[in-house]
């Protein structure tokens, strides 16, 4: 009897713990679709752009070509390149009618693309994860997702991001060039790097976390393999405990695979956009600002105004800040 009783108390306990995992409502209002986003303001934009202390740039993206490493394991498109127009093939076919003697002059090279929005560099729009039918804010499948995309929470909402940047080198923190395979980074991991580095993360912050996966980038197979991630635990200590506003990783998912929830295939993703409304990078090169020892800095990015899309690539930078100036 008393197995019984116990087995009956730990159903009870997950259909709980499956009922409370459901979309959060926002407290910035009820047509809200940025989430934490919200926090940056006119001030904190310029607080932390007059606290730039040098004109060195770190770049923190990644190159876009053929080959590259991608989320294809489902079917998505791999990343596409091609030429349109060559000079060559311009004098040859005389497609701008210009003739022979412009288009020897006039030399004419045009080009296209084609990819998953979730290619390279990318920011996760709150629409790209949702719980029972809905995404972030309540927002429901079946009223606002057409044949075009979402209707609410598309990337074309997603505002330019200036905000104090933290960058926690856990590889670094763990004496390590790149975490081992499949290694989730743990709250601890987290609380250590940010003692060694002497740093504070604050409320608002941009914070990015190195595995150093991103030294495998140009080598695909190297780069998807197992790759180490973030674990929900440490996840949420940054949003519920440190309250930071966007999150970011150097490897493909941020989280590790397979999922440390039998539940959830992906806890952190689903966590993040649909229960907290925090969006997040994916595929960040973070190799030479950590070699830097660059911790502290004004993070600035700008992603592409794809409607209704559920991630856009970004461009992000990061300007070191005045000594001090945390």
């Amino acid at each position: 009897m008393r197995s019984i009783v116990l087995s009956i108390a730990v159903i009870l306990s997950i259909q709980c713990s499956i009922g409370q995992r459901k979309v959060g409502k926002s407290p910035w209002g009820a047509d809200d679709q940025i989430g934490t986003l919200n926090m940056m303001t006119d001030a904190s934009k310029l607080s932390v752009l007059q606290s730039i202390g040098a004109g060195k740039t770190y770049d923190l993206g990644v190159e876009y070509f053929v080959g590259m490493p991608g989320f294809h394991f489902m079917g998505d498109p791999r990343y596409q390149y091609w030429l349109t127009h060559t000079p060559h093939g311009t004098l040859v076919d005389n497609p701008n009618y210009q003739g022979e003697v412009m288009n020897k002059k006039v030399s004419y090279t045009s080009d296209a693309i084609s990819m998953l929005t979730h290619s390279g560099t990318h920011i996760d729009a709150l629409n790209h994860f949702g719980l029972y039918g809905e995404i972030w804010n309540g927002f429901p499948v079946d009223k606002y997702l057409g044949d075009k995309g979402w209707k609410k929470a598309g990337a074309e909402t997603i505002p330019p991001i200036i905000a104090r940047g933290i960058l926690l080198d856990v590889a670094g923190f763990k004496n390590k060039t790149v975490l081992d395979k499949g290694y989730r980074i743990s709250k601890v991991d987290l609380m250590g790097t940010v003692q060694k580095q002497k740093i504070t993360i604050k409320k608002g912050d941009v914070v990015l976390i190195r595995t150093g996966q991103a030294s495998h980038y140009d080598n695909a197979e190297k780069y998807l393999d197992a790759y180490p991630g973030v674990s929900l635990d440490a996840v949420k200590w940054l949003v519920e405990q440190k309250h930071i506003m966007v999150l970011g990783a150097d490897n493909l998912g941020l989280e590790a695979f397979p999922s440390e929830d039998t539940d959830n295939w992906v806890p952190v993703h689903s966590y993040l956009l649909a229960e907290k409304g925090v969006m997040f990078l994916e595929q960040l090169n973070l190799e030479e600002i950590a070699e830097a020892k660059v911790y502290e800095f004004a993070f600035i990015a700008s992603s592409l105004k794809l409607r209704g899309a559920s991630g856009s690539p970004l461009r992000p930078i990061a300007l070191p800040l005045v000594t001090g100036s945390d």
